[in-house]
């Protein structure tokens, strides 16, 4: 297994390296069609002038071509982001904004789904039950005592001391 990959690396850097060989071949071919050698030996002060002037002809052509290639790469950018937009519009997975609450009755809804056909009045109130207050007061215990005596007990130093001496007692003895 692991010759296997080695011999699978070594042959895909093979192949890596003969590309590059290859691109740079053909780089230099092109540029041997496209550009002439300069040959500026023996020439007087107005043929290097007019070569020059050539020359930057030549930039500015090259340049214009380069900046229309650019802003035509830009525009199709532009135009593959928004294409982007639509179809993840199309899809629906978009962030949706957060929704806020609205106040809306029942019979408001129903009309709202429903439409015309709603016509009869929802009372989500009267399929609530009912409770007697009469249950409620059995089932809870009253104690009925004097709350005065609690709190004149309790109330001034007699009563702190008797509080202390009844959480002192049990673990003092």
């Amino acid at each position: 297994m692991l010759k296997t990959l080695s011999l699978m690396l070594a042959k895909a850097k093979e192949e890596w390296d003969q590309e590059l060989v290859d691109k740079q071949a053909e780089k230099e071919r092109y540029l041997s069609e496209r550009i002439t050698p300069l040959h500026t030996s023996g020439l007087s002060l107005s043929q290097l002038q007019d070569l020059c002037r050539e020359l930057h002809a030549k930039v500015e052509i090259v340049d214009e071509e380069r900046y229309d290639i650019e802003a035509k790469c830009n525009h199709n950018t532009r135009e593959i982001k928004d294409l982007k937009l639509k179809v993840l519009d199309l899809r629906g997975k978009f962030k949706r904004p957060p929704l806020r609450r609205v106040r809306v009755s029942a019979d408001a809804m129903l009309r709202a789904l429903l439409g015309s056909k709603h016509k009869v009045s929802m009372d989500l109130r009267a399929n609530l039950k009912s409770v007697k207050k009469e249950d409620t007061e059995k089932e809870r215990p009253v104690e009925v005592g004097d709350w005065r005596k609690n709190v004149e007990a309790m109330s001034g130093m007699e009563g702190r001391k008797k509080m202390f001496d009844a959480a002192k007692s049990p673990t003092g003895q």
